[in-house]
C-alpha cells in the first residue's frame, strides 16, 4: 500500500522542481486503453538556462519528456507499458498535426525517463540499452527509435548533478540524498520545498502500519531532520516575533508573523480565518505558531482553530 504514497510524492515533487520551466501535468490520461502517464511535462518555447540547478534531471527537462518514477524496480512488463504510452503519445501528436495540416516536428515529440531505483543487467540487456559518453553512467538508452531510456538511480554518482534523482531511490541511496538536501544552503531555491514534501512523505508513512523495511528506516533517518528544522523553525518565529514586537506592540507583531507564515505554509488564507487569529492571545498564537507547522493545507487551520474554541 505504501506504493500509492510514494508515488503521489514522486508526482508532487516533480511538479515542484519542473513548473517554472514549462507545463507539467501529472497522472495524465490518454486514450486507447486508459493509460494514465506519471508526468508529462512541455518545455516552455524560452529555454531556461536555470534547469542547470537542476542537473541531469534538467537534462531530461531540456526537451518534451514523459517521466515515469518506479519506487520497486521496474519489471519488464512495467517498462513495456511504460514505451507504449509513449508511442500513444506520438500517435496523439501525429494525428493532431495532420488535422492542423502542420508537421510535427521531431524535438515536439517527448522522450521517455524510465526512474527505477535499481536494474538487472539481465534487464537492461533484454532492452538491447547502451550507455552514452555525453551522459552520466546509469542512463541506459534504448535503441534511437524508441526515444526512451531507462535511468538507474542507484548506479547515479554520488555528485550534485544527481541529487534530485537519488531522492527518488530508495534505501541508502534515498538516505544519503535527504542529508545532501538538508545540507543545501537555506537560500537554494529547491530547499525548503523539497524537505517539506519529504516531510510530509515522512507523515504520510508514520500512520500506515504495515511498512517495508525501507520505509521504516527512511522514517527514523527523517525523524531527528523534521525535528530539528521544527526547532529551528520555532526559534525562528519567536526571533521574528520579538523583532516585530518591539516594532508594533507584541501580539500585533505575533499576528502578522504567524499569518505570513500560514500564507507560505497552506496558501493564501482568507478574511474571516484572518480574524479568528487576530481574536487569539498571545499563548494561543504561540501555541499556533509551532503547530502550524504540521499543517498541509487550510482545514488543517481551521481545525486547529476550532478546537481553540471547544
Amino acid at each position: 500500500m505504501t506504493r500509492f504514497i510514494h508515488d503521489k510524492f514522486a508526482k508532487d515533487y516533480l511538479e515542484e522542481l519542473l513548473k517554472d520551466y514549462g507545463e507539467v501535468k501529472s497522472s495524465e490520461k490518454i486514450s486507447g486503453e486508459i493509460k494514465e502517464i506519471d508526468v508529462l511535462f512541455t518545455p516552455t518555447k524560452q529555454q531556461n538556462s536555470n534547469l542547470q540547478i537542476l542537473g541531469l534531471l534538467g537534462r531530461f527537462a531540456e526537451n518534451p519528456a514523459l517521466i515515469e518514477p518506479f519506487r520497486n524496480p521496474a519489471s519488464t512488463d512495467e517498462i513495456c507499458d511504460c514505451i507504449l504510452k509513449l508511442l500513444e503519445v506520438k500517435a496523439l501528436l501525429r494525428r493532431e498535426a495532420k488535422a492542423n495540416k502542420i508537421k510535427l516536428q521531431d524535438s515536439e515529440i517527448p522522450k521517455l525517463w524510465v526512474l527505477t531505483p535499481t536494474v538487472s543487467e539481465t534487464r537492461l540487456s533484454s532492452f538491447g540499452t547502451l550507455e552514452r559518453d555525453s551522459w552520466l553512467s546509469g542512463v541506459h538508452f534504448l535503441p534511437d527509435a524508441l526515444r526512451t531510456a531507462i535511468v538507474a538511480i542507484h548506479q547515479l554518482p554520488q555528485i550534485p548533478e544527481t541529487l534530485w534523482l537519488r531522492l527518488l531511490g530508495r534505501g541508502s541511496v534515498q538516505s544519503q540524498a535527504i542529508i545532501e538536501l538538508q545540507a543545501l544552503p537555506l537560500n537554494h531555491p529547491y530547499q525548503k520545498a523539497t524537505l517539506e514534501l519529504v516531510y510530509n512523505l515522512r507523515e504520510n508513512l508514520r500512520v500506515n502500519q504495515e511498512l517495508e523495511a525501507d520505509d521504516r528506516e527512511l522514517v527514523m533517518r527523517l525523524e531527528p531532520l523534521y525535528q530539528r528544522d521544527r526547532e529551528q523553525a520555532k526559534q525562528e518565529g519567536r526571533r521574528e516575533g520579538r523583532q516585530e514586537g518591539r516594532q508594533e506592540g507584541r501580539q500585533e507583531g505575533e499576528q502578522h508573523l504567524i499569518i505570513r507564515l500560514l500564507n507560505r505554509r497552506v496558501g493564501e488564507i482568507n478574511e474571516s480565518l484572518i480574524e479568528e487569529i487576530k481574536g487569539l492571545s498571545i499563548e494561543q498564537l504561540e501555541n499556533l505558531g509551532e503547530a502550524l507547522l504540521d499543517f498541509s493545507n487550510v482545514a488543517d487551520l481551521e481545525t486547529w482553530l476550532n478546537q481553540q474554541q471547544g
